[in-house]
């Protein structure tokens, strides 16, 4: 299952992602996304767990936690298909 982790704090790197999530399962990838041109964090990442069961299980255990400083929110990742068109489009 693919997390989305939001309001990252600036400094947040992979490694806090994985430390975090480690903890409630096995990580298949932890990525801090990143400004192309600048290569600062853009305040969220996401986390890949392969059995959804633990991957739930991280959701509720750390949406609203600290990660690198900041409460963050964690959510199952919508992929790009089910998010929905601005109104009127």
């Amino acid at each position: 299952m693919k997390i989305y982790v939001g309001t990252l704090a600036p400094n947040a790197v992979d490694a806090d992602l994985l430390t975090a999530f480690k903890a409630h399962g096995t990580v298949e990838s932890a990525s801090v996304v990143k400004d192309k041109n600048t290569g600062a964090s853009r305040g969220f990442g996401f986390v890949t767990m392969p059995d959804d069961a633990h991957a739930r299980a991280a959701i509720a255990a750390l949406n609203g936690k600290t990660i690198a400083g900041k409460a963050v929110v964690v959510n199952e990742a919508k992929s790009k298909t089910e998010k929905t068109a601005p109104a009127g489009k």
